[in-house]
């Protein structure tokens, strides 16, 4: 059995004890969550307030007009949900799950991308499991599920299909910065860069 089995087999059993104490909605429960992210291979995780979440209208734009796949992804926008919207559900929560995962190198960027996309879901269908109810992921960037996404019909992953967090509207940068993380923007296309993801609690 290896390390990192046993460390996500013991924080699973540490949380179920403290959610049958009654401790569920505590800070020390959600802290379980950050600790179970990094073992599944993100490079830092924190519970964060969601006052530190930062929305503006400016960002869509930046999709619009700076991404190469605008309206090619059911996860981003003119599907994904808008700004406003995205202010409205945030206001709904007040702890979230920032995870972020550094250093990737050019030739790592689409593997690392969906795994992101996929630790996302998988924790979000664990905290929903354990009780809180109103858990969502948010992932990093386009969603690199399909080939090409049929953005005519149904989501052939929608348990795992989740939209990025900047195609909601979310100031990533400012975000990460408001929580402590360090997030620069990346200069030249070899560059190694990070990816954000976010999991909405409670």
């Amino acid at each position: 059995m290896n390390e990192t089995f046993l460390d996500v087999t013991m924080i699973r059993h540490v949380g179920a004890a403290y959610m049958g104490n009654g401790g569920g909605r505590d800070m020390f429960t959600l802290e379980i969550y950050a600790e179970k992210a990094k073992c599944l291979g993100v490079s830092r995780a924190e519970i964060i307030d969601t006052k530190n979440v930062v929305v503006e209208n400016w960002v869509r734009l930046k999709c619009q007009y700076g991404c190469g796949v605008y309206g090619e992804c059911l996860t981003c926008p003119p599907y994904s949900p808008t700004p406003d919207y995205t202010k409205k559900m945030i206001g709904e929560y007040s702890k979230g799950l920032l995870m972020q995962i550094e250093n990737i190198s050019p030739t790592n960027r689409p593997r690392l991308s969906t795994e992101l996309r996929k630790i996302v879901a998988d924790l979000e269908r664990e905290i929903f499991l354990d009780g809180y109810h109103k858990a969502f992921g948010l992932a990093a960037g386009p969603c690199r599920l399909c080939k090409t996404c049929d953005t005519q019909g149904h989501c052939k992953y929608p348990y795992m299909a989740r939209p990025s967090m900047e195609a909601c509207g979310i100031d990533v940068y400012q975000t990460a910065r408001n929580c402590g993380f360090k997030l620069e923007v990346v200069k030249a296309e070899d560059s190694p860069q990070a990816y954000v993801g976010l999991i909405l609690i409670k």
